[in-house]
């Protein structure tokens, strides 16, 4: 059974870092893309980076320059470090593996608050 563990969300002050972490354990393979999204109140879930099993990464305009996301194919494990946080990153982040089928994590809460 394949599992998606994120940890190292929290509340942080506006210009802030944090690391998100997402662990992936279980049978699966030939993982293609791995990435993070984001869903804030009331609003969709949307993509904020994306890794592909080649190392291209690819950004939503809002955190380009800010976040960066990387993948440890031994530890099968997705990051994605957060600085210079905004109030407006605020949301709870998933992240995702795309294999034969996706698989979604349980989501780690970011509050970007003074």
């Amino acid at each position: 059974q394949v599992q998606l563990v994120e940890s190292g969300g929290g509340l942080v002050q506006p210009g802030g870092s944090l690391r998100l972490s997402c662990a992936v354990s279980g049978s699966i393979s030939s993982i293609n893309f791995m990435a993070w999204y984001r869903q804030a109140p009331g609003k969709q879930r949307d993509l904020v980076a994306r890794i592909s099993a080649a190392g291209r990464t690819t950004y939503v305009d809002s955190v380009m320059g800010r976040f960066t996301i990387s993948r440890d194919n031994i530890k099968n494990t997705l990051y994605l470090q957060m600085n210079s946080l905004k109030p407006e990153d605020t949301a709870v982040y998933y992240c995702k593996v795309t294999a034969r089928w996706d698989y979604w994590g349980q989501g780690t809460q970011v509050t970007v608050s003074s």
